[in-house]
């Protein structure tokens, strides 16, 4: 069984092992593959492990070994998922291994918008704190969380997570979701997103990227929300209008937003946000503890080795 991972430097930048892939078969593995070697790179592999290396219909064509395509990542829009169900070939994804790792980093950002640790830390390495005549001194405006409303967008196991860290800050939590539940119910108060939008301090975005959360954050959507409002976002960068946010953040209608993901990635040297008011940026970096990559390294091995046993599980496509 001939397996080819074509960019599994992200998962695995060395701190991990691929021992449970070898197990199942003979492997190559790529750190990264430039979209004109896919083909080449797949050859007559009959399993194709990729995170964010898109697998087309005219790769699958040319490549008619192929029998199972599995994304190292929770979004597989890297497939073509219909030439795949066409074709008969198993597409799976890591639905659950970032719940607890994306959940702190949106307190991570949060907390670093209430209070500027990192600016802080570098005055005092600078020397500012040497310097001053007084025993205490802050460059930004200081937050506290408690008695805040956190809206949360979203309200799967990732939202649920961050509402649970929320209601332990003492905020209290509005959800908005088309699926509602029980656990949901006893995490957070589900409301409409009118309502959320209206009455939230901080918004947390965890929603799927669909065609009707495209652009969900924009013009008209930042005008409901109230006059000073922070934005988080750990799910997905097209579910914001980079452009409308960019406005909002200059003018003081949004106060401040933290976005560990953006439209285009990496991030274009035109992107709107970079050097917008009050903007954290961080590289996409909420599922990578090590923690959790290991957890989805070790998800994904499963997924294979089930599907090489004819009981298949995380499957997407079939």
């Amino acid at each position: 069984m001939k397996i080819v991972i074509l960019d599994g430097y992200a998962l695995n930048p060395g701190d991990l092992s691929w021992e449970g892939f070898e197990a199942l078969g003979n492997v190559t593995v790529y750190d990264r593959t430039a979209p004109v070697d896919i083909v080449t790179r797949i050859g007559d592999a009959e399993i194709v492990i990729v995170n964010k290396t898109p697998i087309t219909r005219e790769t699958l064509n040319a490549c008619p070994q192929v029998k199972y395509v599995g994304v190292l990542a929770t979004g597989y829009n890297v497939v073509d998922t219909t030439a795949a169900t066409e074709k008969g070939i198993a597409v799976t994804n890591i639905p659950t291994y970032g719940t607890t790792a994306v959940a702190q980093f949106v307190f991570a950002l949060l907390l670093e918008i209430c209070h500027h640790a990192g600016a802080h830390a570098q005055a005092v390495a600078d020397g500012a704190w040497t310097r001053s005549p007084d025993f205490s001194f802050w460059n930004f405006p200081l937050m506290e969380l408690a008695g805040k409303t956190m809206g949360i967008i979203g309200f799967g196991r990732i939202g649920q997570k961050t509402a649970e860290i929320a209601a332990a800050f003492g905020m209290r939590v509005l959800a908005y979701d088309e699926h509602q539940t029980d656990q949901g119910r006893r995490l957070g108060e589900y409301v409409s997103l009118e309502a959320l939008l209206q009455s939230a301090d901080v918004i947390s975005l965890h929603c799927p990227l669909l065609p009707s959360t495209q652009g969900l954050i924009n013009k008209r959507t930042i005008s409901r929300m109230k006059d000073g409002v922070i934005i988080i976002n750990t799910s997905r960068g097209p579910l914001i209008d980079e452009a409308d946010l960019r406005e909002a953040l200059d003018s003081g209608k949004v106060y401040a937003a933290g976005l560990d993901v953006v439209s285009a990635e990496p991030i274009t040297a035109n992107n709107p946000l970079l050097g917008a008011k009050n903007c954290f940026i961080t590289p996409h970096i909420a599922w990578a503890p090590l923690e959790s990559r290991a957890r989805l390294m070790g998800i994904a091995v499963e997924n294979l080795r089930a599907f090489l046993g004819g009981t298949p599980v995380n499957v997407v496509n079939l």
